[in-house]
Parts: C-alpha cells; structure tokens; sequence
C-alpha cells in the first residue's frame, strides 16, 4: 500500500501492479481495495497489468484513505489528480458504474492529465419517474445519514437498486455487511457524482473532448443502460460504444480487459 496527500490534506491509499502507463481504476458503489469487487478483481487481471502500471485506490472515507469534510465533488477530483501527478502527470481513467460517473467528470475537470477515458454502465436514467425517485432517494439518504443510521442507508440504496425489502434482514447477516456500513456515509459521495437527478449529462458530455470508450452489459439487469450508454457515446464528440456479450452489471474482468487493452493502447 501506498498514499498520496490530497489537495485537502486527505491521504488517499493505494495499491499499483504492473507496468506501463498509468491507467486509474474508479470503484463505484462500496468498492474499496479491501474488497472483492468488479474493481479489485480487474486491478490484478495479467492482461491489464501486462499493459499498464494499474492504480487501484480507495475513494475518500474508504478503506485506508482518510476524509475531510464538508465533501463536494470537486474533492474527489483532487484526488484523482493527485494519484495523477504521482504517476507522473497523465493517466488513463476507467471507471464502473456510479465510479464511470466520477471518472467523467474527473475527465471534464482535469483535461489533458486525463489521456484516454473508458466508462461501463454508468447508472444516468432520463425517464421521469427514475428521476424523481433520484431526488426522493437523495434526500431521504441526506436524513438518514444526518441521523446516524448507517444500517438504514445502506437497506435504502439497496432497495433502491431493486432489492426486495424481505431480502434486506438476511442481508444484515452476512459478513460483508459490517464493511457496507463502516462506508456508509459514501452512499451520499456516490450520489453527489451522479448528480441531482441522475439523469444523462448531455450537456457535459457534449464539452468532453477526448477519446472515450461508453460500454454496457448484454445481459444487465437493468433496462435503462443500454439507452444511456449509447445516448453519452452519441454527445461525446470522440466516444464509442460497446456492448459486451453476456455481461452483467457487476462485469468479470475477462470480458472487460481485453476491450480496455483494446481501446486504450
């Protein structure tokens, strides 16, 4: 384990493997270094590290890394940059899921540090009634949060991610639970990456000028990916999109490493 210090004086813990050029692994949802994760998994996959010199880093109030409040997004940034400037001032970024949605808008905010950007299933729905349900999440997990009730945060999103309620106490009961709490408060950092709506940021993708690869799962679970990923692709100036067979939300890395090896090199 290694850190580098923040703008903020955060430390932001972090593992590398292999060689090459830098390239940032984002972890989305819970993902820390201590977990067995899309991300963590992805970190030490042979074809990935035979290619790169792979950051795999634990987000702010995460893991080893430490937090300074009051958050905003921006902090996040700053960390992102400071692993850049560690690895010597220019990375490739790739980010799953709600960390896709970090990685973008770390790529908007740090221009050519960032050489090449690659998102899968970045969780952005435009229907109305998603959106809605967004901003009500929102604030009930400000409450929650402000009240104390990490438990009860983490049944929220759960359930908000399609988990039935009756699933939630059995949930409690198994070992990774403990880690999903100590992280809690993160929930809301997620959220924030996402936006007030988390709705598809065409607007920003339109000012995003850098090669960038938008993928989503054949097989995911959840409807509304497909249509995003191939709605961001279509406003990034320079972005493709890929949909990799047979994938899940949650994306093995034998399918997703190639496809970054591809398009990164």
């Amino acid at each position: 384990m290694e850190k580098v210090i923040s703008k903020d004086g955060t430390s932001i813990a972090f593992d590398k493997a292999g060689s090459g050029s830098a390239l940032i692994l984002v972890g989305g949802l819970f993902e820390q270094r201590a977990m067995e994760s899309e991300t963590s998994k992805l970190a030490v996959y042979p074809l990935l590290t035979g290619n790169f010199t792979v950051y795999h880093y634990d987000r702010r109030g995460r893991g080893d890394s430490t937090d300074t409040l009051p958050y905003d997004v921006a902090r996040e940034i700053e960390d992102i940059e400071a692993l850049i400037d560690h690895a010597g001032g220019s990375a490739y970024l790739s980010g799953i899921s709600s960390g896709a949605a970090l990685a973008f808008e770390a790529a908007l905010a740090l221009g050519s540090k960032v050489k090449k950007l690659a998102l899968y299933e970045p969780p952005y729905n435009d229907d109305a009634d998603a959106r809605a349900a967004w901003r009500t999440l929102r604030q009930k997990l400000g409450e929650t949060l402000a009240e104390g009730r990490r438990s009860d945060a983490v049944g929220l999103f759960l359930m908000s991610m399609g988990m039935p309620p009756e699933h939630l106490e059995g949930m409690r009961q198994m070992p990774f639970w403990g880690m999903f709490e100590a992280v809690a408060p993160t929930l809301a950092y997620d959220a924030a990456a996402l936006g007030e709506e988390a709705a598809v940021p065409l607007n920003k993708a339109a000012k995003l000028n850098l090669p960038t690869l938008v993928m989503d799962g054949e097989a995911t679970p959840y409807p509304f990916m497909h249509p995003t990923a191939v709605a961001l692709a279509k406003a990034i100036p320079n972005a493709q999109h890929r949909t990799l067979a047979g994938q899940v939300h949650e994306v093995e890395p034998e399918a997703l490493a190639p496809v970054l090896v591809e398009f990164l090199c």
